[in-house]
């Protein structure tokens, strides 16, 4: 193609920048920032909280970035590989499971930076700082962006648009206006409250750099769970939540009290180490997905990715993961040169697979939570009884904390699950730990 044009220079947009760069002469991404600034995008307000990269997503980052490992860690990543990495529920440590599913632990600024510095090296990739407000259509094909620039309005032509505009896209806006259907909404109230802060780290290589501690809905406990990771700059980042009336970590002395006394030993290193800055909050209201598989019309020349389709509660860590899934579905889209003057419906039908396995990992166990109450899906007594046993036997059966982790990381889908042996598996072990 001539021309394609990515709204919103998230993650997602980004890397959909990246995958369109090998399809098309030239690429455009519309942002209210100026991507060519280092650090914290203003856009991200969530940017100052914990972010995961399960090993599904830096699988994904590897194929679209060849030697993404080394650039990350020369810039101070620090690597997570399986033996590094701890995982407690409801106080009990899991099984180690041999994996080679490595990862890396870092701040969002600095993957964020990374990705971003990766794509706009690119030859053919530009930015405009502009405020994009709306689509240009020739009958049913999208042609376009408009944009805002201090007052002025421009376009930007294209033979497609990708929409990255994030959980608040005004995607459904446009449509409607140009005389298109709204695609259907589903939420899922979680009412997270999550909080995040930095330590000084004592240790360059310490013995584990991801630790993570969940306390099941059965808990009776005010905090949901907490995590560390070592991160750049010498410093661990740890992170606790809670829902609804529930806000761990309000003040520094709370947040510290708590790491010490609520979670396993590992805990208490971090919570001994030096307070960097303030205690930063932020509030997720809730899980949401955007349909635009069941509309019966959908503009040509157009496609959703990232958070502006579907995003989760973040303390599964889905988010980037999710998009650079996206992405992959982006590239087998493009691959065989589609005629972009159809609607993008096997880009879709893609997309969808991967929204829907995310979205019933996050779902399945936010149903679980006493303040959640649906909406649940057909047969949710079975299916979340199936699940309660598989989670629990991951605690003690190498087997099922295996393809348990494919599944939570992002690399197996969760049908892989769904299997008579996967479930007498589970039953038999979670016999011989009683």
């Amino acid at each position: 193609m001539d021309k394609a044009v990515v709204i919103g220079g998230s993650i997602a947009g980004m890397l959909a920048a990246r995958v369109l760069a090998d399809h098309a002469q030239s690429v455009v991404v519309i942002d209210r920032d100026d991507l060519h600034v280092t650090g914290q995008r203003l856009g991200v307000p969530q940017g100052t909280q914990l972010h995961a990269l399960l090993p599904g997503g830096f699988l994904q980052l590897e194929r679209l970035f060849p030697g993404f490992r080394e650039q990350a860690v020369a810039q101070g990543a620090v690597e997570a590989p399986p033996a590094a990495r701890r995982n407690y529920l409801d106080g009990r440590l899991k099984v180690g499971v041999p994996d080679d599913a490595d990862s890396l632990a870092g701040s969002r600024p600095l993957l964020e930076g990374l990705i971003r510095q990766q794509v706009l090296r690119l030859p053919n990739v530009k930015t405009v700082t502009a405020r994009a407000t709306g689509l240009v259509f020739d009958g049913a094909v999208t042609t376009g962006v408009r944009y805002d620039v201090g007052g002025a309005a421009g376009v930007e032509h294209a033979d497609l648009v990708v929409d990255a505009m994030g959980r608040s896209s005004r995607l459904s806006d446009w449509l409607a206006q140009a005389g298109w259907e709204r695609p259907p909404m589903r939420r899922m109230p979680v009412h997270l409250n999550y909080a995040t802060a930095l330590f000084r780290r004592r240790e360059a290589n310490p013995e584990h750099t991801v630790v993570l501690a969940l306390h099941s809905p059965r808990m009776s406990s005010d905090v949901a769970g907490a995590a560390f990771f070592a991160i750049e700059d010498g410093r661990w980042m740890a992170m606790m939540a809670g829902y609804a009336e529930n806000r761990p970590g309000r003040t520094a002395e709370d947040f510290v009290r708590r790491l010490r006394e609520q979670f396993p030993p590992e805990f208490r290193e971090v919570a001994d180490s030096e307070l960097l800055g303030d205690v930063q909050t932020y509030r997720h209201a809730d899980s949401r997905r955007r349909d635009f598989h069941e509309l019966p019309r959908f503009p040509a020349g157009l496609v959703p990715i990232g958070d502006a389709v579907a995003s989760f509660n973040p303390v599964y860590g889905q988010g980037i993961t999710a998009a650079a899934l996206h992405a992959a579905c982006l590239s087998w889209y493009l691959r065989p040169g589609p005629d972009l003057r159809m609607p993008a419906r096997e880009f879709l039908a893609l997309q969808r697979v991967v929204v829907d396995a995310a979205w019933s990992i996050s779902t399945s166990a936010d149903l679980a939570l006493p303040h959640v109450t649906g909406p649940y899906p057909r047969g949710y007594r079975l299916s979340s009884w199936v699940s309660r046993q598989i989670v629990a036997a991951t605690v003690t059966d190498v087997a099922i904390a295996r393809r348990f982790n494919d599944v939570v990381s992002m690399r197996a889908h969760p049908s892989s699950l769904a299997t008579p042996g996967v479930l007498l598996g589970a039953l038999r072990a979670n016999l011989r730990a009683r």
